[in-house]
């Protein structure tokens, strides 16, 4: 239970530190490992680096609001306190319990089906570090299906993961209450994500609804909750190779943007993600207040120096930061908005400020973050066609704790489903 995949046991040689991680599920005996490869080494044995010859919308389902953009104003002189959104439902769904993607699959729409941020983080896998797994079924008709288990810290938000130094999983002296534990800070950072994605639009007004209803909100059964302004894209991707890959994708809200050499605005989709500072470069606990080696104060160096903290964010937060992107361009956003969420106190893990926010366009954001797009199809294209080659069943691809291997285990069918299965 818990939050059991980040962290794990620290061993302390008298000359480094050394992070010793637990694997994000526990491989059974009955599994059979059927491919393993290195996660650095991945691109090289990709031969068609294509992007997709066609792309699609089949159908839109939820609704979105606007942004407001007196969140562009927000300076860090001038944050806007950060807001809980109560009565906000998020549906983090895996692929198989989707009832429009089965609907879909069972029409014959596509052969690989999966979402955004599955597919997004295994484009971008070769940037992770922390352990994980993504669970893969292959049905008798070769239909490929990609989902995360259900107890899985699969949509909680890392922070600092690919740091040089990252949060130590065991509590500092000067911490008793471990709000600074990866698993803490795991949890405030996917709270900030979603809080910061609704609190920039302006709820309700001028709302924009797509032509289906958001398909995981029951209206009979929902204890006054409304859902979060999500659309719903589902989209085919074909990449060749006889792969038509459906992906349910996400956008957060809709942004007017005035047309270049005209008077007039459009409208343009818009994904939003909020990276919230780590508490090491507000440095509360240094005499003279300096931020920790690597690290920047943000409300130091925001407002005049905007670069110099995406470069130290991207350093610290690669693998994240990439696979937003990832999503941006699976799901075709026009726009990314990015938050910078910081704590109010150093200390106090509950209580935000919205310090400033960017807009960026995907394409150049990965260009920026050197994404290579077409690269991203090349890793997805690469496990299509090894499960592709695979007899159906039910199998596992599972990052090393410790090491950039990736291990694709075959799993007896029933694996993950009972409540007997659950790992402790």
């Amino acid at each position: 239970g818990g939050f059991g995949r980040y962290g794990g046991r620290r061993n302390y040689n008298n000359w480094r530190e050394r992070v010793d991680r637990q694997a994000s599920v526990a491989v059974k005996p009955d599994w059979n490992m059927v491919a393993d490869m290195d996660l650095n080494k991945v691109s090289k044995g990709i031969t068609n680096n294509d992007v997709p010859t066609k792309e699609e919308d089949l159908l839109w389902c939820g609704f979105l609001d606007r942004y407001n953009d007196a969140y562009e104003k927000c300076t860090s002189r001038k944050p806007a306190v950060l807001k809980r959104s109560e009565n906000k439902e998020f549906y983090p769904v895996t692929t198989t319990d989707d009832p429009v993607i089965e609907k879909l699959a069972i029409d014959g729409q596509g052969t690989v089906f999966a979402t955004d941020a599955i597919i997004a983080h295994l484009m971008t896998s070769p940037r992770s570090i922390y352990p994980w797994d993504i669970v893969v079924q292959k049905l008798p008709n070769g239909a490929l299906f990609f989902d995360k288990r259900d107890s899985s810290q699969f949509d909680y938000l890392t922070v600092n993961e690919t740091a040089n130094v990252a949060p130590s999983a065991t509590k500092a002296e000067d911490d008793p209450e471990g709000i600074n534990t990866p698993e803490r800070l795991s949890l405030e950072a996917t709270m900030i994500n979603q809080n910061f994605s609704q609190q920039i639009l302006r709820s309700g007004s001028n709302r924009k609804a797509m032509d289906l209803p958001n398909p995981f909100y029951d209206d009979e059964d929902n204890d006054g909750m409304e859902p979060a302004s999500v659309a719903y894209r589902y989209r085919r991707f074909d990449l060749g190779e006889g792969i038509q890959l459906v992906a349910r994708t996400e956008l957060h809200g809709i942004v007017d943007k005035k047309v270049p050499g005209s008077a007039k605005s459009e409208e343009q989709y818009m994904t939003a993600f909020a990276l919230n500072e780590h508490f090491t470069s507000m440095n509360p606990y240094s005499k003279n207040n300096t931020p920790t080696h690597g690290m920047i104060n943000w409300r130091e160096k925001l407002d005049n120096q905007r670069g110099a903290v995406l470069a130290t964010e991207l350093k610290n937060n690669g693998f994240k930061l990439a696979k937003w992107t990832a999503q941006s361009l699976i799901a075709k956003a026009d726009q990314m908005k990015i938050g910078f969420v910081s704590r109010a106190v150093p200390k106090n893990a509950y209580e935000h400020q919205i310090l400033a926010t960017q807009f960026y366009r995907p394409k150049d954001f990965a260009t920026q973050i050197t994404l290579n797009e077409g690269h991203m199809w090349g890793i997805m294209r690469m496990f299509v066609n090894l499960f592709n080659d695979q007899p159906e069943g039910k199998y596992v691809i599972m990052r090393d704790p410790n090491k950039p291997i990736l291990k694709i285990y075959s799993v007896p069918a029933g694996t993950f489903e009972s409540d007997d299965e659950e790992e402790e």
